[in-house]
C-alpha cells in the first residue's frame, strides 16, 4: 500500500463536510494484472433523481521542491487512472485534488490550464487548514 498524501485526511474531511460518503479509502482496482489504488472513492445520493453520483479522488499536496515535476507525475497518474476507471467503473468520475495555494500559484497559469483541459482532468480544489472543498472544476 502506498503512503497517503500529507493532505489526505483534510480532503477526506472536506468531502464529508460537502455531503459525500467515503466508500473507499483507498479505491482499489485490478487492471491488466496491475493493482491501482486511487486515494478516495466517494458517493453522494441525488435525491431528486433517485440515483447517486460516484467519484474517485487522487489527492496531491505539491509540497516537493519542483511543482512542475509533481504536476507531470499527477497528470500521468490521472491519465492511467482514467483508463482503468473507464474499463471497470465507468460511472465514477475522477478528480485530481489540489490545494488552493497551488491552484492559485500554478494551476491558473496558461500551461497548466491547457494541459489539464487537453488531458481532460477534473480538479477538486481544497483548503487544507480549514479542511473544506473550495471548488469543483470539470
Amino acid at each position: 500500500m502506498s503512503a497517503k498524501d500529507r493532505f489526505h485526511e483534510a480532503v477526506k474531511t472536506g468531502l464529508i463536510k460537502d455531503g459525500w460518503t467515503i466508500t473507499h479509502d483507498p479505491l482499489s482496482l485490478d487492471f491488466d494484472n496491475a493493482r491501482i489504488q486511487i486515494d478516495l472513492g466517494g458517493e453522494r445520493l441525488l435525491a431528486a433523481e433517485r440515483s447517486s453520483e460516484k467519484i474517485a479522488v487522487e489527492v496531491k499536496s505539491f509540497l516537493a521542491p519542483s511543482t512542475i515535476y509533481e504536476f507531470h507525475l499527477a497528470v500521468g497518474q490521472c491519465f492511467s487512472y482514467q483508463i482503468a476507471l473507464r474499463s471497470q467503473q465507468p460511472e465514477r468520475k475522477l478528480y485530481l485534488a489540489v490545494p488552493l495555494f497551488i491552484y492559485d500559484e500554478f494551476f491558473r497559469r496558461p500551461f497548466a490550464q491547457q494541459t489539464i483541459q487537453e488531458a481532460q482532468i477534473s480538479l477538486l480544489v481544497y483548503e487544507p487548514i480549514q479542511e473544506v472543498i473550495v471548488q469543483w472544476i470539470s
